[in-house]
């Protein structure tokens, strides 16, 4: 499944319209696995006759896929100010420069450049992600690490986000200084 990726010419027309937003679905072969793990489970409970074996087949292939299907139903969305990723709502104020990262970068940060402090929404089958520093002095949280197929895209929303909220006046073009509501 491909991010889907909404332009935003005027953020603050709708401001709860996503500029980015992306499922990272599991992939396919994961849902074959799940359908085995049904078959085996009806192998398990052949012995016990026939219904018995359905019943596996049935049980243990919904639980399968009830398994893949929460793992691969985390969200990466851009919307409303914030940078949603899987129950994480990050405010756009409170990250710096979006960093996008090939595979091999990706997986360097996976594991021997990882932080225990970092937030990461990570997922093995996804290459590719974005790491966006966060620079709120409150929070001991170094880096958002997000799993993304089109890293580009999820910088560039990041981007066009905080650059809309760092002092442009979206409705006549101007600035306003820092952007925020007790200036106004």
């Amino acid at each position: 499944m491909q991010p889907s990726v909404q332009p935003s010419a005027k953020p603050s027309a709708q401001p709860s319209a996503p500029q980015y937003d992306e499922r990272l679905t599991a992939p396919g072969s994961w849902w074959l696995i799940a359908a085995l793990l049904g078959l085996s489970g009806g192998l398990v409970l052949m012995p016990l006759g026939t219904v018995p074996a359905l019943a596996g087949v049935i049980g243990a292939g919904a639980l399968a896929a009830v398994g893949v299907s929460s793992y691969g139903s985390a969200r990466v969305r851009v919307v409303a100010g914030s940078l949603v990723a899987g129950d994480a709502r990050i405010p756009v104020e409170a990250l710096g420069e979006p960093q996008v990262l090939d595979a091999e970068e990706a997986r360097a940060w996976r594991t021997h450049k990882a932080d225990p402090r970092a937030f990461m929404l990570l997922r093995g089958y996804v290459a590719t992600a974005v790491r966006v520093e966060v620079t709120d002095p409150a929070d001991p949280t170094p880096y958002v690490y997000v799993s993304t197929r089109a890293p580009e895209a999820l910088a560039r929303a990041l981007r066009q986000l905080r650059d809309a909220d760092d002092g442009r006046d979206t409705v006549n073009g101007t600035a306003t200084g820092s952007g925020t509501a007790a200036e106004a």
